[in-house]
């Protein structure tokens, strides 16, 4: 019982010497309490919620890929408007070997005549997509390395007609069409 009287007494004690601290002190006191909880409280926060590194990452390749549109975009509007081809033999303007990689990396486009060129050459993807009501589900245009060449096609399924088959059409970009904004592949040889 006198221990708890000697606490309860200690307690009175710290409330009584609380009470005599000057109102000045008292508001720095909780000035310094609330920036504690502050800072507490971010500190859970971001290790419950933060990204930290991940972030900083992705924001970086963010930022390369924005920086490599723009070389892109400005890469495209120098060309002339009309075919570009990557051979000799045509009065359309041939590509160098260093414009053709550029170009088939800036296009993203492949218009309905392109897409109708190659299906004539596949039989199966021409049927899959007149049958879809001209659906095409994914296009591609991508630069192969080890071939340095420019490949580019689509893929159509009859999935939404109740036809169980998809067909992938790839072949070579031999052309694009430079638009001035854009350029978008001009022919696909898949034969």
């Amino acid at each position: 019982m006198e221990n708890k009287k000697q606490v309860f007494g200690k307690m009175e004690v710290s409330k009584n010497s609380f009470k005599t601290l000057s109102e000045p002190v008292k508001q720095f006191g909780g000035l310094i309490s609330i920036i504690i909880l502050i800072f507490l409280t971010f500190f859970i926060l971001n290790n419950i919620f933060g990204e930290g590194d991940e972030l900083v990452a992705k924001m970086k390749i963010e930022e390369e890929r924005i920086a490599q549109e723009r070389k892109l975009n400005k890469l495209i509007s120098s060309l002339p408007s009309g075919v570009l081809v990557s051979f000799d033999g045509t009065d359309n303007f041939k590509l160098s070997d260093e414009l053709y990689e550029a170009v088939c990396k800036a296009t993203k486009l492949i218009p309905q005549r392109a897409i109708m060129g190659a299906n004539f050459l596949n039989f199966r993807a021409h049927e899959i997509y007149t049958i879809n009501g001209n659906k095409i589900d994914e296009t591609f245009v991508k630069w192969d390395d080890e071939k340095n060449k420019c490949f580019a096609g689509f893929v159509v399924s009859g999935n939404n007609v109740g036809v169980d088959e998809t067909v992938k059409v790839s072949g070579e970009a031999l052309s694009f069409l430079s638009t001035g904004i854009d350029t978008r592949v001009y022919f696909i040889k898949n034969f």
